[in-house]
């Protein structure tokens, strides 16, 4: 009798114990934080109520912060236990920040994140077979812009078309070529690969010396203008650019200044070698990712998988004109129907994603496309290309 007396009692006091838990974590605050951009901060705020409605069993204390994208991995390193629970980043940032220890893998409905976005933006925010964040954007790359009353298909096909048009008109094509990120269109075109590991930056030594050649012949072409984009829009602004590399950030300036005249295709072919190649680019993706360190990340995950679902990323496409990595949006004929995010969908095709580029790469790149851009040939191309292998090896070993 005793001791079913005592299995009674041990009963009752384990309901008692689990209901007891149950009740502290039903009615426990889950307080999260979330960075994003300001010009986003709005935008975000709607996302965050909706979520909460979306999710009336819990107590939700979440608190917005200013912390644009580019400032996301420094900003964390700072402070990694007061940063924000969620955050958004670029992925060039990606491995630094898995290096640091900093984000939570995606746990929660990985293989309906991955079946919903882009492969590009999937391969982008993982690390081997896993997945460290929630892509929600596919627009950071770079396309050509061109004044489609002063230039034909023909002529926007073939850079050396481009050019001879440009010159019988007089007028001029605009690339920030002493960018490393541009100037990366011919390296990419050449095979160049870029990697975390040595070697950082490979490429078949002939065809990088043709793509510097390639570089030369271009920048020495009187139609050549660079300069940054206020070059460009004024440029455009007064008829003496009819065509320019950039992205979708100066669509909405570039189509009210050009009207009807606005138009936007993939970067053309250039002369390599004797041969018409396809200019390559950088495509960049962002992406929403946790705090490794959050004492909430079930409920982190799910509110940046909610910030990055389906119906977010079609909002912030209608509010802001940002491109989609979900397949369905990307798919949709209102996405179709941008002139620039159709056209860095067309060029992407071409690109390769940023997250490989280590940063030791961009100085000497830039060193390269100045000395070019100045007509600076105390060089020749294949010592260019050397040197920008040896720098970029050097400044990683420092």
């Amino acid at each position: 009798m005793f001791k079913k007396f005592m299995k009674t009692v041990l009963a009752v006091g384990m309901a008692l114990s689990l209901g007891a838990c149950g009740s502290k974590q039903g009615g426990e605050t889950v307080t999260l934080k979330v960075w994003g951009a300001q010009d986003d901060q709005a935008m975000l705020g709607e996302m965050i109520e909706a979520f909460k409605e979306a999710n009336p069993d819990k107590t939700w204390d979440i608190t917005l912060g200013v912390v644009g994208e580019p400032d996301a991995k420094a900003k964390y390193l700072e402070d990694p236990a007061a940063a924000a629970d969620v955050f958004a980043f670029p992925n060039d940032q990606l491995y630094e920040l898995i290096d640091a220890g900093a984000l939570y893998k995606v746990t929660r409905n990985k293989d309906a994140v991955v079946k919903a976005n882009m492969e590009g933006a999937i391969d982008a925010a993982s690390k081997g077979d896993e997945l460290y964040a929630y892509p929600f954007s596919a627009d950071n790359g770079y396309f050509l812009y061109y004044n489609k009353a002063a230039l034909s298909d023909t002529d926007i096909a073939t850079l050396d078309g481009l050019m001879a048009a440009a010159n019988t008109a007089g007028k001029k094509v605009f690339m920030d070529v002493s960018n490393g990120y541009y100037i990366a269109s011919f390296l990419i075109a050449a095979g160049a690969q870029f990697s975390m590991e040595d070697p950082y930056f490979s490429i078949d030594k002939a065809k990088g010396v043709a793509a510097l050649d390639a570089v030369k012949a271009f920048t020495a072409d009187k139609a050549f203008l660079t300069g940054d984009d206020n070059v460009l829009k004024a440029g455009f602004q007064d008829g003496s650019i009819i065509a320019g590399v950039s992205g979708q950030w100066n669509s909405k300036d570039i189509a009210e200044i050009l009207g009807d005249n606005y138009a936007a295709t993939k970067l053309p072919t250039f002369t390599l070698a004797g041969e018409q190649v396809q200019m390559g680019s950088f495509v960049g993706y962002k992406l929403m990712g946790v705090n490794s360190q959050t004492d909430f990340p079930e409920e982190a995950m799910a509110l940046a998988e909610w910030l990055t679902n389906e119906e977010n990323q079609l909002i912030r496409f209608q509010k802001r004109e940002i491109g989609p990595s979900n397949l369905n949006v990307a798919a949709s004929d209102e996405v179709k129907a941008n002139v620039a995010l159709s056209a860095l969908a067309a060029q992407s095709v071409f690109g390769i994603s940023q997250k490989d580029v280590v940063g030791e790469y961009w100085t000497p790149a830039e060193a390269v496309g100045t000395a070019l851009e100045g007509k600076d040939y105390s060089k020749t191309s294949e010592e260019l290309l050397d040197n920008l292998q040896a720098q970029i090896v050097a400044e990683k070993n420092k």
